[in-house]
């Protein structure tokens, strides 16, 4: 199943943001999420920012695998003009590190003759509009477990010479890595009618039988994390509703209330601080899905190319 998600607002949003960079951006502030920082970097935002000096935020970083958001961060700060900090739920008062951080970048900007200005983006649901709450410590944006919830642009001062421009999450037109959609899906990041649950379970489950079969075999009170490890998703997920008690009056399992378990598991970090991806691995789904793109494209050209009558030959 191929997970795609580009509601109208976003298109707005694109145009927005795109009139906001000409106008003049010191610094761009990608919030990435933490337990996905590949998936959740927009590839399209790489184009619009045209190398405009940026910070990634690695976001809910106290949700994360603490091991693996260390290599995501050496590999984001080894990018040039690039710095790369984690946040999490704990922090009360970022604002000072962000500023200090956003004037780093942009040493020749700041002062009442050159304020800085900086444009804070990010994916759906990664925790952007409760930031810019704890920034200006009021709610001056709405908050909610929900993708997309924010859909217009927002002004706020962080200090009396730097300005920060709030944009609505924003995803990309096509996502041609699946394990990306997958994880965007798991994550919350995506609408929930643009996936199926159980199948995004499934491929979650897939996920952290490789990468932490133990906390699962923890979580769900399962028997042997080497045997979690080794089975089939399907019949992990039947485990679990097994276990769950989701158990239909025939005998039958709930296997929707299992798979919706799982991700709200996943999502609240009830599984544990788990990371779905690391560089290397992001890397090598990033290189398969532009080869199947590639492929997607040129067979689409050759269905749409123009045909010759041979009988007028």
């Amino acid at each position: 199943m191929a997970i795609q998600w580009f509601p109208g607002h976003m298109h707005t949003t694109r145009k927005a943001m795109e009139a906001r960079l000409k106008s003049g951006i010191d610094v761009v502030i990608e919030m990435l999420d933490a337990r996905l920082p590949g998936a959740s970097a927009n590839p399209l935002l790489a184009s619009l920012t045209a190398g405009k000096p940026a910070l990634k935020l690695l976001n809910k970083q106290d949700l994360a695998d603490p091991a693996r958001t260390a290599l995501w961060l050496a590999y984001y700060n080894a990018l040039p003009a690039t710095q790369a900090i984690g946040l999490d739920a704990s922090e009360a008062a970022p604002a000072a590190r962000l500023i200090q951080a956003c004037r780093a970048l942009a040493p020749l900007r700041g002062g009442m003759v050159k304020p800085l200005r900086v444009l804070i983006c990010g994916i759906p649901n990664v925790g952007k509009s409760t930031l810019i709450n704890t920034l200006v410590k009021r709610k001056a944006a709405k908050t909610g477990d929900e993708a997309g919830i924010t859909k217009t642009e927002q002004v706020i001062a962080l200090a009396s010479d730097v300005t920060l421009y709030d944009t609505p999450g924003m995803l990309w037109p096509r996502i041609t890595v699946p394990e990306s959609g997958y994880a965007l899906a798991a994550s919350g990041a995506i609408g929930r009618n643009a996936y199926d649950e159980h199948e995004v379970a499934l491929a979650l489950l897939e996920r952290l039988q490789r990468a932490c079969a133990e906390a699962v075999t923890a979580r769900y009170r399962l028997d042997d994390s080497a045997a979690v490890a080794a089975m089939h998703a399907d019949v992990l997920l039947e485990r679990i509703a097994h276990q769950r008690g989701y158990v239909q009056a025939g005998g039958g399992l709930f296997l929707q209330k299992a798979a919706e378990a799982v991700l709200n598991d996943f999502r609240s970090g009830a599984l544990g601080r788990i990371t779905l991806e690391t560089p290397e691995e992001h890397r090598q789904w990033t290189a398969a899905g532009d080869v199947q793109e590639a492929q997607r494209l040129a067979k689409k050209s050759r269905r749409t190319a123009p045909t010759h009558d041979r009988s007028s030959i």
